[in-house]
């Protein structure tokens, strides 16, 4: 927390746009959550960033997919279709969350062809506050014991589902989280050199990207 204070404080309002790509929260039981106090404190900070005039971006991640207009709202932010391409000072660049590019991981992608479903949102989100907390508590137990039984290498990106997304947006430079594994990757694909940059969790080492004139490079938050 100290860290995402630091940089909504100091770093981000020279920004003219903030891009967050998912996972801002550990997990969102839905928007009748707004007032707990932790995420207050996080949605008052993105709401005092905006009103200063940078605008802000979220992209829905797969522990927090269930953010709505409500707290959008609340935030004064915008909510983000994944994946979202654009034009960042004349290069096309493609933002993600990253997850759908895990292909390898059969197991997830068939839980989150599940999860992203209206039928299956419905459901969930008609039941209590409590429940619905409850629920995601024990998936994230068997997430984290699900995780150790895998090969790290299962988890990471699909080279293949990398290409088709790049070749589908017409070889755009693409930025994404999720794996946690920061880096610059470069692909080629039908003869272009497409960067891929990787963003990093934030409770390993604080890790953002800058995109200006100049170009994309990190931005330290914290030394």
């Amino acid at each position: 927390m100290v860290a995402f204070q630091h940089f909504i404080a100091t770093i981000a309002p020279q920004a003219e746009a903030l891009y967050i790509l998912g996972d801002l929260f550990e997990y969102w039981a839905g928007d009748d959550d707004l007032h707990d106090p932790f995420h207050a404190k996080v949605i008052g900070a993105i709401h005092t960033l905006a009103a200063g005039g940078t605008k802000v971006y979220l992209m829905h991640g797969n522990r927090d997919l269930l953010m709505g207009e409500a707290l959008a709202k609340a935030a004064g932010a915008n909510l983000l279709i994944d994946p979202a391409l654009l034009d960042l000072y004349g290069t096309p660049t493609l933002l993600s969350h990253g997850d759908t590019l895990c292909t390898d991981d059969v197991d997830y992608q068939q839980f989150r062809a599940q999860v992203h479903s209206a039928e299956f949102q419905n459901k969930f989100l008609a039941q209590p506050l409590s429940a619905r907390k409850a629920y995601i508590e024990q998936l994230r137990q068997h997430s984290t014991a699900a995780k150790q039984r895998k090969d790290c290498a299962i988890m990471d990106v699909n080279d293949s589902a990398v290409v088709a997304l790049l070749r589908e947006h017409r070889y755009p430079r693409l930025i994404h989280g999720h794996t946690h594994r920061p880096n610059l990757h470069h692909h080629i694909v039908d003869g272009h050199n497409c960067e891929r940059w990787v963003l990093g969790d934030w409770d390993n080492k604080a890790n953002a990207l800058r995109c200006d004139v100049s170009g994309i490079r990190w931005e330290t938050i914290l030394s």
